[in-house]
């Protein structure tokens, strides 16, 4: 059988083969063909640019874009120790590390933000040979200087330099394990106290430092959370802001992160005491709730540590109107839902889980749910309890809070010339018609 041997490929394999020009010699043998390793290869290349002088090659360097720079500083280490020198100068970090975060156009702030990733990639990619705590060093000491990217150092309302170093920062650590993240949290928090900053907010009396509850906020959310799309990398981030406090602060610092703000700016800590908020202003702590609660196989995370950041959560800085208790369970889903009020069940406290219910059948009404699941909930509900007599006590005890609740709408609404009357009139239609419909899903439950 004859074998066919295939076609070396075309400048391909480990070596390069160089060919000596030569006449054809009739009598001498022919000239062998050198051999040329990588490694020789690599050794020329950089040869050729070592024989550059320093100001020429820097030139060249000028005329190259931030993404053309980072790709030429991975052709060798001698060309990766020579730019990172070169974007160590006074003049480079003046004219490409922008400061300039007010003032700007949509488009302007485009541009800016894609400058940073691009930066990002930059020193991702120069700083790649270096141990993290060395690679971290060399970036932010490139950056730390720049004020609006520190805590309450920029007053400016319309500053999106937070904006700018979160996309940075998730550029460059973009692929980093656990360990190296972990790192990198803890320098950034020696960078801006982050943690002395945290704590001063949350032991003080909610809305006091409401400038400082906003910077916390928006560093917090620009820099280390809303970059990243994907869950895992978001929670984690969340894990460690939250960890080192007791769970009443973590709840007070889950608030600042994600409560609902005012059209001024401030967190609207009295709004949710005081009257029921749309399910919008509610959204972002639901689904910061539901990150949290969703991945209980954190060391040191439980479904009990979850039920009392909730209980506490609803309680600041007062217990909250009782609609927008309902709402963000009802926002947070079945589960959670059913947990809470499961876990106010097994301790007694039956008028409260009854009126907590009532506004959720509003809620349902009001933001469109299908009754349906209203009543799915009351029917696990009474699973909770374990004799006939226990049952009928607790939905004796729903029934009678329907009625409660009527009439102080009612009695709200007919009372005097207050400013909400319509409004509280039209919840009242709302709740009367949530019954007729609840109590029509209920009964036909039975019925079927």
């Amino acid at each position: 059988m004859t074998m066919v041997r295939g076609k070396p490929l075309r400048n391909g394999g480990k070596y390069s083969q160089t060919h000596t020009p030569y006449k054809k010699n009739r009598n001498g043998p022919t000239p062998s063909r050198t051999i040329m390793t990588r490694s020789q290869c690599s050794t020329s290349c950089t040869s050729f640019f070592s024989r550059i002088p320093a100001e020429v090659f820097d030139m060249i360097l000028d005329k190259l874009s931030v993404l053309e720079i980072s790709v030429f500083s991975m052709v060798s280490k001698e060309i990766t120790r020579y730019i990172a020198d070169y974007i160590s100068t006074v003049a480079w970090k003046n004219k490409m590390i922008l400061q300039s975060f007010h003032h700007s156009s949509c488009i302007e702030q485009k541009s800016t933000i894609g400058h940073y990733r691009d930066l990002g990639v930059l020193f991702k990619r120069c700083t790649l040979l270096l141990p993290t705590k060395d690679r971290l060093k060399f970036i932010f000491s490139k950056i730390s200087q720049i004020p609006c990217f520190l805590l309450e150092k920029c007053v400016a309302p319309d500053c999106f330099a937070f904006t700018s170093f979160g996309v940075f920062l998730q550029t460059l650590i973009a692929g980093w394990d656990e360990l190296e993240c972990h790192r990198v949290f803890n320098f950034l928090c020696d960078l801006t106290n982050l943690q002395q900053k945290t704590e001063g907010v949350i032991t003080a009396k909610p809305g006091v430092k409401w400038y400082q509850e906003l910077q916390l906020r928006l560093f917090c959310r620009q820099v280390l959370l809303d970059p990243w799309p994907n869950q895992p990398e978001c929670h984690f981030w969340l894990m460690q802001l939250l960890k080192p406090w007791p769970l009443v602060s973590q709840a007070h610092l889950l608030f600042i992160l994600y409560g609902p703000l005012l059209p001024e700016g401030t967190l609207g800590w009295q709004d949710l005491v005081e009257r029921g908020l749309p399910h919008t202003a509610l959204w972002h702590l639901a689904k910061a709730i539901l990150l949290l609660f969703g991945n209980l196989q954190v060391k040191g995370w439980s479904t009990d540590s979850m039920i009392t950041i909730m209980e506490e959560l609803i309680v600041i800085p007062h217990p909250w109107h009782v609609e927008n208790v309902a709402r963000l369970l009802v926002l947070c889903g079945s589960n959670l839902c059913y947990t809470v009020l499961a876990s106010k069940a097994l301790n007694g406290r039956l008028l409260e889980i009854s009126r907590i219910i009532v506004y959720i059948i509003l809620v349902c009404e009001k933001d469109g749910y299908h009754m349906s699941w209203a009543v799915k909930l009351v029917q696990e509900i009474c699973k909770v309890f374990n004799t006939p007599p226990e049952k009928f006590y607790f939905i004796q005890q729903l029934e009678n809070t329907f009625s409660e609740v009527t009439r102080e709408f009612f009695e709200f609404s007919v009372a005097g010339n207050h400013f909400d009357d319509r409004e509280t009139f039209q919840t009242l239609c709302i709740l009367l018609d949530s019954c007729a419909h609840f109590h029509t899903k209920f009964l036909h439950m039975f019925l079927r």
